[in-house]
């Protein structure tokens, strides 16, 4: 995988995991095997396991190889190894000043930025995205055409709990049943993984950005999105802690309306020169067009 982080520094990385992927999907017989495993009674199943109290053992081993500097994190034995991929992080290790005018990273990850144009798609890899088929409303998916979509895509090493990325009033959240597939970049060239996947949003009326729309997408491995408040109708501060997913990578999508916010120059060029940003939560991810000069 190809990453920059913020300083522009770049990172080719191909980890055990993107090297199975890429083999499995470059076959029929292994695309067959992922998409048996991207049945949800199969992450049912898996959750099951690593919910029991045998598997808190695996959790030290588990952030050794994957590099997780476990001071970030509140300092405890963990019952099981979903406990421990859903810890808590230590206040002050992410920090950022609240601002209006500013969307926030809602998570850890790898961030990719994408124009939705005026038929209202917006293209990764060879999947075409429809916004309509995104959110499954029509009337919604027309405020997006011209906007941006960014897609914020968490690994196994990131922190998994999220946040409001604005602040604002909030809907209530709609839940679409789908698959789990992997949100692992290889994937985009054989499935349409956003439009396929299980997924949860909400819409954020902001006073300075506009309509913003947060979606939690599902994947291979995390069957359960938990959102602490799915009722809508009541403001959320930004940097408040909306909710976390269990084990795996996962994705949340936000949706950003024309002339309203713009993505950070950074993120536009990162993603035209195929590459992922690496961000922290809290991070500015986009700006209010109204303070654009």
């Amino acid at each position: 995988m190809k990453y920059r982080d913020r300083q522009g520094n770049e990172y080719n990385i191909t980890t055990s995991q993107d090297g199975f992927l890429a083999n499995a999907y470059a076959s029929p017989l292994g695309r067959g095997l992922l998409k048996f495993l991207s049945l949800p009674f199969f992450s049912k199943c898996g959750r099951a396991v690593l919910g029991s109290r045998l598997s808190g053992g695996f959790a030290p081993q588990f952030a050794e190889s994957n590099n997780i500097d476990m001071f970030d994190y509140e300092d405890k034995t963990y019952a099981s190894f979903n406990e421990f991929f859903t810890r808590k992080i230590k206040p002050g290790r992410r920090h950022f000043t609240p601002d209006d005018s500013k969307v926030v990273s809602p998570a850890d990850g790898k961030v990719s930025a994408y124009e939705i144009t005026h038929s209202n798609i917006f293209v990764i890899k060879n999947s075409v995205y429809s916004i309509e088929s995104l959110l499954r409303d029509r009337k919604l998916a027309k405020k997006y055409q011209g906007g941006t979509a960014l897609i914020i895509r968490l690994s196994v090493d990131d922190y998994h709990r999220y946040i409001y990325p604005v602040r604002g009033v909030k809907s209530r959240d709609r839940s679409i049943k789908g698959f789990l597939n992997t949100v692992n970049p290889v994937a985009n060239r054989y499935v349409s993984v956003y439009k396929e996947n299980s997924r949860t949003y909400c819409m954020i009326r902001t006073p300075k950005l506009g309509d913003v729309i947060q979606m939690e997408v599902g994947a291979l491995m995390v069957g359960k999105i938990t959102n602490h408040n799915p009722h809508g109708g009541y403001r959320v501060a930004q940097g408040e802690e909306k909710g976390y997913f269990e084990f795996g990578g996962s994705t949340i999508v936000l949706l950003l309306e024309k002339d309203k916010a713009k993505a950070c120059g950074d993120l536009i060029k990162n993603t035209l020169e195929g590459y992922e940003t690496k961000v922290r939560q809290g991070e500015v991810l986009a700006e209010s067009i109204s303070i654009k000069k």
